[in-house]
């Protein structure tokens, strides 16, 4: 884990006590058979003289690996013994893998591997610099129609990326290692994780609904000390219906599930701090603080407490020009804002914008990593970022109109973790994630060099070439007519495409003659 970039994103990041455990996905490749098993629990073997003691590590794979392949999905953590350890922890994990007989074996095969597990692991850091990405409430396509967050990539519509800090957000995630802070990644509800190890709780580009007991819990998480740092983005009904498509494949119109954000669900979450987002769909470029800005298809705040501070700009509606084909100028918009509750001094500090774009490498234009960190000198220290003309929000005039309402007919409830059916009914809470770490036993070994432990792993797991058995021919020959078939396929697509441009271009020149 400690290789950088090979093990990226796991080498970005080291380790520590009371942080998410890190996962890894493992490949088994059985080269003894189509089929295989493994005869017994993983075993974690820490080394005794390389700190492997402060490692926790929990298993889940598959017991029978067919065809050829199988998974060990590894959970990682620091135990209490690591609390205040810093410096490398090494172990490794070894499990035996089973094959039946061949014709010429006298018994089953058998190969033992041996994972080696190297981990940086750093004390506990102060909770100020620990910050939670909340990934739970990020939904994306496939399966469902999300569509993009910048309206005008048309030529990108879907919003595929994941809106994960190791994908479209990637650049934004080393912006923030760069600057010393720790990004741990939640992919639970809110109610699954213990807001007094975190200083900001990153709610950014959500499309997912939100529990009533995670309303509850957040409010009640902000007025014990959690910071809250929200990044919306646009949402209006009648541009989710302009936005929908004939699919081709499915042979059907394609309707937005919610907008680049689902800011009614947001805005649900948010109403205890007497904050709301509106559906105008707003983008133009203005200057902050010094630096330029480019508001690319976001939200303006809707509703704020009286003494919120606001910085409002003059953008264009870009929801009104594509409904109505007219450019719209929209003057004072409030578009980022501070929260403070000075009667209860214990409270967390929140920080509202409404625009994720700058934050996404996916269309970046022009980033606002700068914005991010002062926003979260903020929430942590409540020092007001310099050169921002802020204003209270009693002095603004803000729109009193309803809020953002869900659209009628939509399908969310088709890929939602939280609701069911297009009623709004809830599903089931999932259960917050728990780990059965597995008993340690512990070696008197040291690191083995990766060169040397890789060429120990090939002399145990590769066998001498041989012919394959009787029960692996038949799956040999489909795997070979299928590729015969894919490449038939290609082959004829191809020829199709020649077929029919040739058949234009003969259009075209007998429509381009002149008969004489």
């Amino acid at each position: 884990m400690t290789e950088c970039p090979y093990m990226w994103p796991f080498c970005e990041q080291p380790l520590y006590h009371s942080a998410m455990p890190l996962l890894v996905n493992v490949t088994i490749l059985n080269s003894m058979g189509v089929t295989g098993r493994i005869t017994s629990a993983p075993r974690w073997e820490p080394f005794v003289a390389e700190n492997g003691h402060v490692l926790d590590v929990a298993f889940a794979y598959s017991a029978t690996l067919w065809p050829w392949s199988g998974y060990l999905a590894l959970s990682v953590s620091v135990n209490q013994a690591g609390r205040a350890f810093d410096g490398v922890a090494q172990g490794q994990v070894t499990l035996t893998v089973e094959s039946p007989s061949q014709p010429g074996d006298k018994e089953n095969r058998r190969s033992t591997l041996t994972l080696p597990l190297r981990v940086r692991v750093v004390a506990t850091p102060p909770r100020h610099r620990r910050l939670l990405w909340d990934q739970f409430h990020n939904l994306r396509y496939p399966p469902g129609y999300f569509p993009r967050d910048n309206l005008r990539m048309k030529n990108d519509a879907l919003d595929w990326n994941g809106d994960h800090v190791h994908t479209n957000f990637r650049d934004l995630f080393a912006s923030l290692r760069d600057n010393g802070y720790y990004v741990e990644v939640l992919g639970a509800p809110l109610t699954c994780f213990d807001a007094d190890n975190y200083g900001t709780l990153l709610l950014v580009d959500t499309e997912e609904e939100f529990f009533p007991a995670e309303v509850d819990k957040l409010r009640r998480d902000v007025e014990g000390g959690l910071a809250l740092l929200v990044i919306a983005d646009w949402y209006n009904v009648s541009v989710m219906h302009k936005v929908k498509f004939f699919d081709e494949n499915t042979r059907q119109w394609w309707l937005p599930d919610t907008g680049g954000s689902n800011v009614p669900a947001l805005n649900e979450l948010l109403a205890p701090f007497g904050v709301a987002f509106g559906d105008s769909v707003l983008e133009g470029d203005f200057s902050l603080a010094g630096h330029a800005m480019h508001y690319a298809s976001g939200s303006a705040l809707h509703r704020l407490p009286p003494d919120a501070s606001v910085f409002t700009a003059s953008l264009s509606n870009l929801g009104d020009e594509m409904l109505t084909g007219k450019a719209v100028k929209a003057d004072g918009v409030a578009i980022l804002a501070l929260l403070y509750n000075q009667t209860a001094p214990a409270s967390g500090r929140v920080a509202l914008y409404g625009d994720s774009n700058c934050l996404d490498s996916a269309h970046l234009q022009k980033d606002c990593f700068w914005l991010l960190q002062a926003l979260l000198q903020y929430t942590h220290h409540g020092v007001v970022p310099s050169g921002i003309p802020f204003r209270p929000a009693s002095e603004l005039s803000l729109e009193r109109g309803p809020l953002p309402t869900r659209m009628s007919g939509n399908q969310l409830h088709r890929y939602s973790r939280v609701i069911e059916n297009a009623q709004g009914g809830l599903r089931p809470a999932p259960p917050c994630p728990s780990w059965a770490w597995a008993k340690p036993h512990p070696v008197n070994a040291t690191h083995i060099s990766m060169p040397a432990h890789r060429a120990a792993a090939a002399e145990d797991v590769l066998l001498p070439p041989r012919l394959p058995s009787e029960d692996e021919r038949p799956w040999l020959l489909v795997v070979a007519m299928a590729a015969v078939l894919l490449v038939l396929v290609a082959v004829f697509r191809q020829l199709k495409q020649l077929r029919q441009a040739r058949t234009q271009k003969l259009r075209r020149s007998t429509s381009g003659r002149v008969l004489t």
